[in-house]
Order: C-alpha cells, then sequence, then structure tokens
C-alpha cells in the first residue's frame, strides 16, 4: 500500500492535470463559439449562390438537347475508376474518438472502393500521420493501388475561403483533366453541439445543386450527446443551432420570385463562372464545420477529463483519510500497550 507522501503526491498531480484540462475546455469553448459565429456569417453568401445558380439552371440548357450531354465539364459524370478521396481531419489530438471516427470511415470508404484507384488528400496531421503509415505517397508508389497525393498540415486552426478556393481549383483542374473521375470529402459536419456526424461528400461531378444528400453519414451516439451537452451547459455554449429561418426566407425569395431575370452576360456563361464557386463554398462549408466539431469534440473530452480528475480526488482523499486514520489508531495501541505494560 503506498504511504502518506505519495498519495500527497499524487493527489497534488491531479489536482495540476484537472487545472488544465478545465483550460483547455475553456479555450475550445471560446474558439468553438468563434467557429459558430463563421459558419454562421458565411451562411448567406452559400444560400444566395445557391439560390442564383437553380435560377440560372432554370433558364439555360445546362445539358445539350440533341446529344443529353452536359455542357459543362464539372457536370460530366464517368464511370468511377480513380478517385480522389479529402480527409479533413485535426492538428492536434485531446479531442476524444473525433479523429478516430473519421479515419474509421475513411478505411471503409477504401473497403467499399475494391477495385478503384484511390488518392487520398490528407487535411490535418492526425489523418496525414495515420494513412502514412498504411499507405504510400503517390511520388513513391505510381501505380499503387491506394496512395497519398497532398497534404494539409498545421493550418486547421488558419484556414479561410482563399485556402478552400485554392484547393477547389486544383481538384477542378484534376477532374477537368479527367485524372480523377469523382473527389469526395470526408469530414465531420457540425449543427451545434449536440448534432454533428460524419459525413461523406461527393463534390464532383456536381449533382443537384442545393441538395442535401450525403453518401454516407454517421451519426453521434446517445452516450455522446449526453456528454456533450453537460459539457456545452458547464461552458455556457449554447446546445442548438442559431435560428436561420429568416435569413434563409430572404435569400429564397431571388430563386423562387415569379420574374424573369435579365442578366449583363449569357445565362451560360454566368454558369459556368458560378459554379466553380459553388464548389469551394462547398470545401469552405467543410473545413469550418470540421474545425468547429473538432473544438466541440475537445471541450467535450476535456469536461470529461476534469470530471474524472475530481472523481480520483476525491478518491485519493479517501484513501489517504483511512491510512492517516489507521496510523493515529496503530499510534495509540502502542501508547495503550505500554502504559498496560508498565
Amino acid at each position: 500500500m503506498a504511504n502518506l507522501l505519495d498519495i500527497r503526491r499524487r493527489i497534488r498531480s491531479v489536482i495540476s492535470t484537472r487545472q488544465i484540462t478545465k483550460a483547455m475546455k475553456m479555450i475550445s469553448a471560446a474558439r468553438l463559439r468563434r467557429a459558430q459565429e463563421r459558419a454562421l456569417s458565411a451562411r448567406p453568401y452559400a444560400k444566395m449562390l445557391t439560390n442564383v445558380l437553380q435560377s440560372l439552371v432554370s433558364r439555360a440548357e445546362v445539358f445539350d438537347p440533341e446529344t443529353g450531354e452536359p455542357r459543362h465539364p464539372l457536370l460530366a459524370r464517368r464511370p468511377e475508376k480513380t478517385v480522389l478521396l479529402a480527409v479533413i481531419t485535426g492538428d492536434r489530438g485531446l479531442a476524444g474518438a473525433f479523429n478516430t471516427n473519421i479515419l474509421k470511415s475513411a478505411m471503409r470508404f477504401i473497403e467499399s472502393k475494391q477495385g478503384t484507384r484511390i488518392e487520398m488528400a490528407c487535411v490535418g496531421r492526425k489523418g496525414r500521420d495515420f494513412l502514412r503509415r498504411r499507405f504510400p505517397y503517390k511520388t513513391e508508389q505510381p501505380d499503387a493501388p491506394v496512395s497519398i497525393s497532398g497534404e494539409l498540415v498545421g493550418q486547421m486552426g488558419k484556414l479561410g475561403y482563399a485556402n478552400a478556393e485554392e484547393l477547389a481549383e486544383r481538384l477542378i483542374e484534376r477532374y477537368t483533366k479527367t485524372e480523377v473521375d469523382a473527389v469526395y470529402f470526408l469530414f465531420n459536419e457540425f449543427k451545434s453541439v449536440i448534432a454533428q456526424r460524419v459525413v461523406l461528400d461527393r463534390v464532383l461531378p456536381v449533382g443537384e445543386i442545393g441538395g442535401e444528400a450525403h453518401a454516407q453519414a454517421e451519426e453521434m451516439a446517445k452516450e455522446q450527446r449526453e456528454r456533450a451537452v453537460e459539457a456545452a451547459v458547464a461552458a455556457g455554449v449554447p446546445t442548438t443551432a442559431a435560428d436561420t429561418t429568416e435569413m434563409d426566407r430572404r435569400a429564397a425569395q431571388f430563386g423562387t420570385a415569379p420574374v424573369d431575370y435579365i442578366y449583363e452576360q449569357p445565362v451560360d456563361e454566368l454558369f459556368r463562372g458560378l459554379l466553380p464557386k459553388y464548389i469551394t463554398v462547398q470545401i469552405y462549408h467543410a473545413l469550418i464545420e470540421s474545425e468547429a466539431a473538432e473544438h466541440a469534440a475537445r471541450m467535450t473530452a476535456m469536461d470529461s477529463a476534469s470530471n474524472n480528475a475530481s472523481d480520483m480526488i476525491d478518491s485519493l482523499t479517501l484513501t489517504m483519510n483511512r491510512i492517516r486514520q489507521a496510523k493515529i489508531t496503530k499510534e495509540i495501541i502502542e501508547i495503550v500497550s505500554g502504559a498496560a505494560a508498565l
């Protein structure tokens, strides 16, 4: 059995650890609020762009009436012989199962695409480190069935619209040159602290504009939601998504108004120019929602760690008091026995 000195040292160590986890929890809560504000502020632009494209689709001949082929290369569908999968994880750990769930979904996707050549773009250090231990870089083995074609690490807390635009240009160029036949994004979709899930979206070729369909989606478990609610309430973070009904209603008026819009450029030309921006908005949406989900997961994990530290401190304190009591009792017995012997 440990002596009193060892137990006191361990209690001090756990108290120090609890101070760190509490600080990390509050930092993650503050960053989560900022990430939510970024996602909310970007929504009107994304909604209006979607409505403009939907309006253009209704007025432009997107498909050739004679051949039925799409007039824009980003709408062209081909057999998926080569697929690019962008895996968005965090740069740091201590976020519970946030990174693990995404990487498990990535491995399931790879297993489901047997016979298809898969290239992976790793956004985030955790995903890069996990995948490079299992798969080679494309520059090392160009003919490997599964390889890593690119990476972006150390930038998750600094990613902005310019990064999404640069990434979209690269993907569009590769898809237009038929180097890849489809582009998928795997990330953690964030609506609120209790409404987040790992989703797989097909970005290219472009499907239904404004559609919310996901190729795959994995919801949070009930136990995870309960822990997230406890952590959010303790940190003062709202557990429900912001109400954007009025914002969406005003944005939707553009696409549904019963008028004929007069565009300065031809409708087809506008559609070709705006479609790449629509893809950029989708990528930016995936990046900022993944960032918010990471902060929410780290806040929940640090709250659980703080609670566990408190429980451990109580348990160690109880053990220390029992040892002290046993020691005092033993000394009293020794004094009484010595007095009785005299």
